[in-house]
C-alpha cells in the first residue's frame, strides 16, 4: 500500500472507528461487536506505525475514550486514565519486547520481568478513599475528566466503603482503579428481563453505572475487580500492588509473575483454555513490566503506556478485505459463493475464505469485491461474512454477478421454488464428483486414512479414479509413479483402503452422499432397516414412519435408490470387497433413550467418534449444536462457544468423568 492509499484508508478508518467508539463509550450502544471494532483499531494502529507522519491529534489511537455525559458532575483525574494497546500474536508480543529493549539499556543486560493477569471485559472506574473512607468514584471519561458516579458505585458490595486495615486510614487520599463487571450467567438472566437490550456484560455494567438513579445500579448484580493502586505506598512492583489491594479488602486477581516472554505465552494459553469456564468475561491477558520505576521511566506513547500491552485472545470476529468472490459447487450440486479474503486470524485460525451462503445473502449484505467486511467463526462453524462496512468504500469496489450456469460443466443452474440455493443438476459434473469423493473417504464415512483432498485431486488428474469403486481397485504400482509418492507411502494408502472395506451400515449409508442424510439420519436408517437391501426396497411411506425423518428426506432417499446407476455403484462396492459389519441394534428401552447430547472440546479417554457410538448404542442422540432440546453438553478440554450458549439456555453441562459414569 502506497503512502497516498494509506492516508485515504486511515481517514476512512478514523471516521468509522470514531462513530462506533462514540456509540460504545458515550451512548452505551453497539452496532458491531467489540472484537470487530478492535480489529479496525488494530489496522489503523498498524498503518500509523508504518507511516508515523500520518498520525494526527484526532486519531482514535491518540485518545482514551468518549466525552463525559452531561448528566453527571465532572471529576478531574490526578493521573490520566490511559488505555492499553492491543497485540494479537506472539510475533507482535516479541516486537513489543524488542521495542522496550531499544528504549532502555538496562533490559539488554537482564531479562524483563512481567506481571500477567486476565483482562476482564468490564467498565473502568477510579475510586478515591479519604482517610480510608470511600469518597469519590469516577468513570474514565476522556482520560483526564470523568463522571462522578459515586452513589452508583457505593451500591456495589465488592467495593468496600471503608478499607479493611487501619494502616490505610492514615492516608489523606488513596486511589484505586479497576473494572466494574457482571458475571456471564447473571448478565444473561438480567438481559433477558430487559428485552435483550445489551450486547454483552460490559455494556450492561456501563449502562448500570451511568444511570442517574442509584436504585437502578443497586438492583443489578454488579461486581468490582481492582487492578491498579495509584497512590505510592512503597510498592516497587506491580505484583505487590495486587497483594496490597487484597489486603485493603478488594477482589484482585493474583495474576502471575513471568520471568520471560515464553512464560507469558504459556500463561496466556492456560488462561485461554479456562476462559469459557470462568464466571466472568475476559478477552485476553494484560502483560505489564513488573518493575514500577521502569514502567514509569518508559513513559507514554499516544493513548497507552509503553510498558503494558493487552495480549488479546483470537476473536470470534474480525475485519478483512474481500479480494474476490467465486462460486463453489458441492456434491449435491449446491452452488455456494465464497469470499476470498486478505488473510486474518479468527479464533486462533488464519482464514482466507468465508462463505456468503447464497445469492440472496449477497444481496442482503450488499457485499462487493473490494469491500471491508466483518468475518465470524464460532466454534466449529465455517467462517462467514456477517456484515459489510459500506462506509469504508472508496468507489473502486466491483459488483459480483451470480452465474446462471455451472462454472465447471456449463449446465444451466436451477433454483427450486422452496429453496434459496441455486444447483447444478448434472450428476456427471466434475466438481460434484470431486466433492463426492472427498465426502466418501472422510472420517465419518469410509475413513480412508491418508487419502485427503490433495490425493483425490491427483487421482482425478491422472484418471486413476472417477468414482468410489475405483479407489478400492488401486494397486501400489498405480501410485508409485505419481509425484511425491514413494513405495512406502503408496503401500500405506493401499493398506488404508483395504482396512476401510469393513464398515458399519450407518457409515456406508452416510458415505453415499444422499441429500439430507447426515450422520444421525444414517444411524436411524441403519437401525430401522438393518441392511442395504431392505433400505433399497423401502417405499417413501416406510421411510416416513421413522420418527426423525420427514417427507423431504424420505423423498430424497427413495429417489436416490430408484436410480439404476446408484444401485449399480453399491453392487460394485460389494464386488470390490466392501463388507458391512454386523451392528448391535440399540435396545428399545435403552438407558439414554430420548436423551440428546452435544460434545465440545477434546475428550481424553475416548475419541469423539467412540463417544458418539456409545451414546447411540444406549439409545441417545448426538447433535452438533446446542438448543433448548439438548439434555447434556459434554465438556472436554478447550471447549468452544457451545459452552457459553449452553449456560445461556440453562442446558446441563457435564465433564468427561461424569459422562463416562453415565455410559457405564
Amino acid at each position: 500500500m502506497t503512502k497516498y492509499e494509506a492516508k485515504k484508508r486511515i481517514e476512512k478508518l478514523k471516521e468509522v472507528i470514531n462513530y462506533h467508539r462514540y456509540l460504545y463509550h458515550v451512548k452505551d450502544q453497539q452496532e458491531i461487536s467489540q472484537e470487530a471494532l478492535d480489529s479496525l483499531k488494530h489496522e489503523l494502529w498498524q498503518l500509523e506505525e508504518q507511516y508515523p507522519e500520518l498520525i494526527k491529534a484526532d486519531s482514535p489511537t491518540q485518545r482514551v475514550a468518549g466525552k463525559p455525559s452531561k448528566g453527571f458532575k465532572k471529576v478531574g483525574h490526578s493521573l490520566q486514565m490511559l488505555s492499553i494497546e492491543d497485540v494479537f500474536s506472539e510475533k507482535e508480543l516479541q516486537d513489543w519486547e524488542n521495542y522496550l529493549k531499544r528504549l532502555s539499556s538496562s533490559f539488554k543486560e537482564e531479562g524483563i520481568e512481567y506481571f500477567c493477569e486476565p483482562k476482564v471485559d468490564g467498565f473502568a472506574v477510579s475510586l478515591i478513599y479519604k482517610k480510608g473512607i470511600f469518597g469519590i468514584g469516577a468513570t474514565r471519561g476522556d482520560g483526564r475528566t470523568g463522571e462522578d458516579v459515586t452513589q452508583n458505585l457505593k451500591t456495589i458490595e465488592s467495593i468496600p466503603l471503608r478499607l479493611f486495615r487501619s494502616e490505610f486510614t492514615r492516608f489523606n487520599e488513596l486511589e484505586v482503579r479497576g473494572e466494574v463487571y457482571m458475571d456471564k450467567k447473571k448478565f444473561e438472566e438480567l438481559n433477558e428481563k430487559l428485552g435483550g437490550k445489551y450486547a454483552n456484560p460490559r455494556n450492561l455494567a456501563a449502562g448500570s453505572i451511568r444511570q442517574l438513579d442509584p436504585k437502578i445500579a443497586a438492583s443489578r448484580p454488579l461486581k468490582f475487580l481492582a487492578y491498579d493502586l495509584i497512590t505510592n505506598l512503597g510498592q516497587k512492583k506491580h505484583s505487590e500492588e495486587h497483594r496490597i489491594l487484597r489486603e485493603m479488602g478488594f477482589k484482585s486477581e493474583p495474576g502471575k509473575v513471568c520471568k520471560d516472554l515464553a512464560s507469558v505465552v504459556n500463561y496466556w494459553r492456560q488462561t485461554a483454555r479456562k476462559r469459557e469456564a470462568l464466571a466472568y468475561q475476559i478477552d485476553g491477558v494484560v502483560v505489564a513490566v513488573n518493575d514500577n520505576a521502569l514502567f514509569q521511566k518508559l513513559g507514554v506513547a499516544g493513548k497507552s503506556p509503553r510498558a503494558i500491552r493487552a495480549f488479546k485472545f483470537s476473536p470470534k470476529q474480525a475485519t478483512s478485505k474481500v479480494l474476490d468472490i467465486k462460486v463453489q459447487v458441492g456434491r449435491t450440486g449446491a452452488v455456494t459463493p465464497i469470499a476470498y479474503l486478505k488473510p486474518v486470524k479468527v479464533e486462533g485460525v488464519t482464514i482466507s475464505r468465508a462463505t456468503l451462503h447464497n445469492a440472496d445473502q449477497i444481496k442482503r449484505l450488499e457485499v462487493k469485491i473490494g469491500d471491508t467486511v466483518i468475518v465470524e467463526r464460532a466454534g466449529d462453524v465455517i467462517p462467514a461474512v456477517v456484515r459489510t462496512l459500506k462506509e469504508l468504500r472508496t468507489g473502486q469496489e466491483k459488483e459480483f454477478v451470480f452465474p446462471d450456469s455451472c462454472p465447471k460443466c456449463g449446465t444451466k443452474l436451477i433454483r427450486q421454488a422452496d429453496e434459496v440455493v441455486w444447483r447444478c443438476l448434472n450428476s456427471s459434473c466434475p466438481a460434484r464428483k470431486r466433492e463426492f469423493l472427498y465426502h466418501f473417504v472422510s472420517r465419518k464415512a469410509f475413513n480412508i486414512e491418508g487419502m485427503g483432498p490433495k490425493i483425490i485431486d491427483k487421482l482425478l488428474e491422472e484418471n486413476l479414479a472417477s468414482d468410489p469403486v475405483d479407489l478400492f481397485q488401486l494397486k501400489q504400482g498405480d501410485l508409485v509413479p505419481l509425484e511425491r509418492f514413494a513405495e512406502k507411502s503408496a503401500q500405506n494408502i493401499v493398506s488404508a483402503v483395504e482396512k476401510s472395506k469393513k464398515i458399519s451400515l450407518s457409515r456406508l449409508i452416510y458415505s453415499l452422499g444422499i441429500r439430507h442424510v447426515g450422520e444421525e439420519t444414517a444411524v436411524d436408517l441403519a437401525d430401522r432397516f438393518g441392511s442395504v437391501d431392505n433400505l433399497e426396497k423401502a417405499s417413501e411411506q416406510d421411510l416416513e414412519k421413522i420418527s426423525d425423518i420427514g417427507p423431504e428426506t424420505a423423498k430424497a432417499v427413495y429417489a436416490w435408490f430408484q436410480q439404476k446407476k446408484n444401485r449399480q455403484m453399491i453392487d460394485d462396492l460389494f464386488k470390490a470387497g466392501v463388507k458391512v459389519l454386523k451392528e448391535k441394534n440399540r435396545a428399545q428401552k435403552a438407558k439414554l433413550a430420548g436423551k440428546t447430547f452435544v460434545l465440545t472440546g477434546s475428550l481424553q479417554a475416548l475419541t469423539r467418534e467412540q463417544a458418539k457410538e456409545k451414546i447411540r448404542y444406549l439409545g441417545g442422540e448426538v447433535v452438533e449444536s446446542v438448543s433448548n432440546k439438548t439434555d447434556y453438553l459434554v465438556v472436554g478440554k478447550g471447549p468452544g462457544s457451545k459452552l457459553e450458549k449452553a449456560r445461556k439456555l440453562g442446558v446441563k453441562t457435564i465433564n468427561e468423568k461424569s459422562f463416562i459414569k453415565i455410559l457405564a
